[in-house]
């Protein structure tokens, strides 16, 4: 019994190295939301961190303030999706075979 918790604990601790190389990893990966056609583009890292917001200057209208609010909320919306979602990929590439199937993991998305 001893040796299986013995390998048990090999495996969650190599786990454990793999799924921190992988945020590690996801700081450097960015992903773009974007809003209006492309006039407003917002830039995020696999760790959902807003890089850069890019504003087409034909979308700057100080009669239409809210519309520019709108299409920055709209683009950082979009790009902390796709952040999010390519870390989960990541994750789950990451934990292939190392987590039997079935096995729920919460907190690393799934």
């Amino acid at each position: 019994m001893a040796k299986g918790m013995a390998g048990m604990m090999k495996q969650a601790q190599k786990l454990q190295a793999k799924l921190a190389k992988v945020q590690e990893e996801l700081a450097d990966k960015q992903v773009e939301g974007s809003s209006g056609g492309g006039m407003v583009v917002v830039t995020a890292n696999g760790q959902q961190d807003i890089l850069a917001i890019k504003i087409s200057p034909e979308v700057l209208d100080p009669e239409d303030v809210d519309m520019l609010e709108d299409l920055v909320m709209a683009a950082i919306h979009q790009a902390k999706e796709k952040s999010q979602q390519m870390a989960e990929e990541e994750m789950q590439k990451a934990t292939s075979g190392l987590i039997p199937p079935g096995m729920n993991m919460p907190g690393l998305g799934m």
